[in-house]
């Protein structure tokens, strides 16, 4: 061997370490940290208008919570603790002040409206049991306080509808162990292997078949994670009507199919032998297959998104600004994500067709409809907002549930407590490039040019977990004035015990489980005013019409014409669910386009909901919003909801019933309200194991102008690239995007991860 060789090897290594280093500390240089803004919520004067729909502050729940403890003259409990025979404050919410009101504030140079809250109390240790809600102000130094319950439904609420507490749900449980399980040791035991503590259980409603019913069907599961997936098939029917519980008793118990009185006849039959037992494999604590632990270690990174240049959008209190976009946004303790005076192109005064206000748009309901051959799952029919959507508005996780650099903003409520809590990290807002042209065109005729815009879009988002269902919720503001509301279903399904003929009411996802069928309807209130309060519905389609062709009359030629109709009256705007709808409905203004065209913003829907629960039940009228894909109305103080959180529990007698707001009133030239349902119908199968994805599980809609600018106000946005064969394309003043190697070579500032989402 060469004895210079190694010599030689040493110095080649050196080199090569030494060009490394520099090619590593030349890319260092290259690499700055992006001149990001700090994502934080700006803090604004007291004066923003913005304000005056702005969520209860915890110092504003803490006066009520206060003064309703010092003026009412009884006893309140706290409600996380109250017996259903006590008095407690359920939940308290920002009453927003009525619109003329607002307007007179917003856009009349007006007096702010006094800022009051809504309390809904329940009243149980009085000879007349009843839910009350009391309108408190004004804030933040409560004086008065009014009960506005039949002003709002034209009676009291009787307490049987009032919504369950945490605390019942705690003391059902209290009297399934030490109750209705101490009645069957044996069965217990030796099927499974039952020990106090590695059983849960879930509850049905609405509880019951008739109004004043408070029964519920308690459908036991093995307690691992993702106990949804793991029942056993014993379900309990528990009768806890009664405000004394120690007279709750059981009515019904199932088991594999079979009915029995109570669990001391079931404990009997299986002694005796008499019992078809199906012992189902006792789960680890993870839940094996049901656990939503990855089957795979971790591996490359998943693609990231940051702004090189900081946000472009600023929060300020509950007001967002994002380019020509303006809003402010809440958190409804029932009813969640909900924004307010959505402006597009500054104020309304900018010039008269750059301006679209949306007073409000609002989350009302959600609903599903489950089918199988088990008590529990063939009689449930859950109404959220009774539970409470913005109530279960849960932590976001920083670069899964939004971006990781999003700006993440706390919220906070109060509800079933005395004291207010935070809901850290709940609603989170970002921009978004969707990885697609909002608009293009590539030209190699006559004359050759690119011109486009990417499609960097707002989003609003917060997300829900419902017992096992994670809903998310997004409102989505596009660069051409275009609004999307959207929500998208994942979480776990909801499954029963596969016995007998489980397989007509869903598929089998694991060896004892059932998929049950179900409907998902989402209700939306949209109050547009487009162009001013006072508007019309037009409905815009085509049909083909015969003609001769001018040019060789013996031929003829089927061509598609525009087909328009002014829809006069409520009953016209009502579209049943299944129907024929016009594909181009929109709310009308009272001014015109250059063009000659009246301005207004189209409705466009995406949904595939299942069928309509049939209106010969006894409980269709509570959900009777249901029936509608669309529904426009007259606005109306006096309807603000297409439903209540008292209708889950007594769906028989409603307390609001939307079928009655369509009576055929006149809606031209008026003030008018769309309330949208979309929905899904969900089959449950294999690959919803162990969590259902959010791809195929997205509905909304889309709120479009239409004929409401003179031209798309995109092509003004800052975002445009256009080139022609003629220009240096290399050339930052001629296209932006040869910039980026330059300004976007920076490295975000992520922050560090945390989570509080388990101390919430």
């Amino acid at each position: 061997m060469n004895p210079k060789l190694p010599y030689i090897l040493l110095v080649g290594a050196g080199l090569i370490i030494f060009i490394l280093s520099c090619m590593l500390l030349s890319r260092g240089r290259r690499s700055p940290g992006c001149e990001s803004q700090p994502h934080v919520v700006e803090k604004t004067g007291s004066t923003s208008q913005s304000l005056v729909f702005a969520d209860l502050s915890p110092e504003e729940m803490a006066q009520v919570v206060g003064y309703l403890r010092g003026n009412l003259g009884v006893q309140l409990v706290d409600a996380s603790r109250a017996k259903p025979s006590d008095n407690c404050i359920a939940s308290l919410d920002v009453q927003v002040p009525a619109k003329a009101a607002v307007l007179g504030f917003l856009d009349g140079g007006g007096a702010r409206p006094p800022r009051e809250a809504l309390a809904v109390l329940y009243f149980g240790n009085q000879p007349d049991p009843n839910v009350t809600e009391y309108v408190v102000g004004p804030l933040p130094r409560p004086v008065y306080h009014r009960d506005v319950t039949v002003q709002k439904y034209g009676g009291k609420v009787p307490y049987h509808r009032r919504p369950m507490l945490g605390s019942e749900y705690e003391q059902l449980g209290t009297f399934l162990k030490t109750v209705v399980f101490a009645a069957a040791p044996s069965f217990l035991t030796e099927v499974f292997e039952y020990d106090g503590t590695n059983v849960a259980f879930r509850t049905t409603a609405p509880h019951g078949f008739r109004s004043g019913d408070r029964k519920s069907w308690l459908g036991i599961f093995q307690n691992v994670s993702g106990f949804f997936l793991h029942p056993v098939g014993l379900e309990v029917l528990v009768d806890h009507s009664s405000l004394d519980t120690s007279r709750w008793a059981v009515s019904r118990v199932f088991y594999n199919g079979q009915y029995y009185r109570d669990m001391a006849q079931l404990e009997s039959a299986y002694v005796q032998g008499r019992i078809s037992v199906e012992k189902v494999r006792k789960a680890p604590r993870d839940g094996d297959f049901s656990s939503m632990k990855p089957r795979a270690p971790s591996a490359a990174l998943f693609p990231l998104q940051y702004e090189p240049q900081g946000p472009r959008y600023s929060v300020r209190n509950n007001q967002v600004l994002f380019q020509a976009w303006s809003f402010a946004f809440g958190m409804s303790v029932n009813t969640g994500l909900r924004l307010f005076d959505v402006r597009h192109r500054g104020e309304r005064v900018a010039y008269e067709i750059s301006v679209q206000e949306a007073y409000e748009i609002s989350i009302q309901e959600a609903m599903s409809v489950y089918g199988s051959n088990c008590p529990g799952g063939m009689s449930t029919r859950y109404m959220d907002g009774s539970f409470g959507i913005g109530r279960y508005t849960s932590p976001l996780v920083r670069g899964v549930d939004c971006p990781y650099s999003a700006t993440y903003v706390d919220t906070h409520s109060l509800s079933e407590n005395l004291s207010p809590s935070r809901r850290k990290d709940s609603l989170c807002i970002f921009e978004q490039n969707l990885g697609s042209p909002l608009r293009r065109h590539y030209s190699n005729l006559q004359s050759l040019y690119y011109g486009g815009l990417v499609n960097s879009a707002l989003v609003v988002r917060s997300i829900a977990t419902v017992g096992n269902y994670d809903y998310v919720w997004d409102f989505i503001f596009y660069q051409n004035g275009a609004i999307e509301g959207k929500v998208q279903a994942t979480g776990y399904v909801s499954s029963s015990f596969l016995h007998g003929d489980g397989l007509r009411y869903g598929n089998r996802v694991w060896e004892h489980t059932l998929g049950t069928i179900r409907t998902h309807s989402i209700n939306y209130k949209v109050d547009l005013d487009v162009g001013g309060v006072k508007n019309s519905l037009v409905a815009h389609d085509m049909a083909f019409e015969m003609t001769r062709a001018p040019w060789s009359p013996e031929q003829q030629i089927e061509r598609p014409r525009l087909t328009k109709k002014v829809l006069d009256t409520e009953d016209q705007a009502a579209f049943r669910l299944q129907s024929k709808m016009p594909r181009y409905i929109y709310f009308a203004a009272n001014s015109k386009n250059k063009w000659g065209h009246q301005r207004g913003y189209r409705i466009q829907i995406t949904s595939f909901a299942g069928d309509h629960m049939p209106e010969a039940s006894s409980m269709e009228r509570a959900i009777s919003w249901a029936r509608y894909q669309l529904a426009v109305t007259r606005r109306k103080e006096e309807e603000p909801t297409s439903t209540s959180i008292y209708n889950q529990n007594d769906p028989w007698s409603p307390t609001v019933a939307f079928a009655d707001f369509i009576n055929n009133e006149t809606i031209t030239n008026e003030d008018l309200v769309a309330w949208i349902t979309a929905g899904f119908l969900h089959i449950p199968h294999s690959e919803d194991i162990p969590n259902t994805v959010t791809v195929g599980n997205s509905v909304g809609f889309l709120l479009r102008p239409y004929n409401y600018y003179d031209l798309d106000p995109s092509i003004y946005s800052h975002d445009g690239v256009f080139f022609t064969s003629e220009q240096d394309v290399t050339a930052c003043e001629v296209n932006p995007l040869a910039c980026l190697p330059k300004a976007a070579s920076c490295l975000p500032h992520f922050p560090p991860f945390t989570f509080d989402g388990f101390q919430n």
